[in-house]
C-alpha cells in the first residue's frame, strides 16, 4: 500500500483573488512611476500627477520625468520629456515628446495634471 497526500485544489475565489493581485503587481512595475513633491495615479498608457504647490515637485512616469516650474491662476508651467509647457485648465492637450499633456485643475495647494501617451 502506497501512503499518497490528498493534495486539495485551491478553490476558484482563492485562484482569482491570486490572479488579481499578480496583474495589480504588474500594472505597478510596468507603469514604473516615482515623485518627490507630488502623488501619481498611472496606468498602462496615461498618468495623473497631482503636484504639492510650494515645493520642488517632479515625478518620473511613463519613462519620462514630469516637473511643476510654477502655476498662477488657472495656468500652470511645467516641464515634461525635457520641455517646458504652459497649460490652461481646460485646454487642448499639448503634444512634447510623444505625450498629450493637459492641466486638469490649480487649486492653492495643489497641481493636477495629465500625461497620457499618444497613441500610434
Amino acid at each position: 500500500m502506497t501512503n499518497r497526500r490528498a493534495t486539495i485544489p485551491l478553490a476558484p475565489a482563492r485562484r482569482a483573488a491570486g490572479l488579481l493581485a499578480g496583474l495589480a503587481l504588474g500594472v505597478a512595475v510596468l507603469a514604473g512611476c516615482s515623485s518627490e513633491g507630488a502623488s501619481t495615479d498611472c496606468g498602462l498608457d496615461a498618468c495623473t500627477v497631482t503636484f504639492d504647490r510650494g515645493v520642488e515637485a517632479s515625478a518620473n512616469i511613463l519613462g519620462v520625468e514630469a516637473k511643476l516650474i510654477g502655476a498662477e491662476g488657472d495656468q500652470a508651467t511645467v516641464e515634461v520629456a525635457g520641455e517646458q509647457l504652459t497649460l490652461t485648465v481646460g485646454q487642448q492637450a499639448a503634444e512634447v515628446g510623444g505625450f498629450a499633456v493637459t492641466l486638469d485643475s490649480v487649486n492653492d495647494t495643489e497641481i493636477k495634471v495629465r500625461v497620457a501617451r499618444n497613441a500610434g
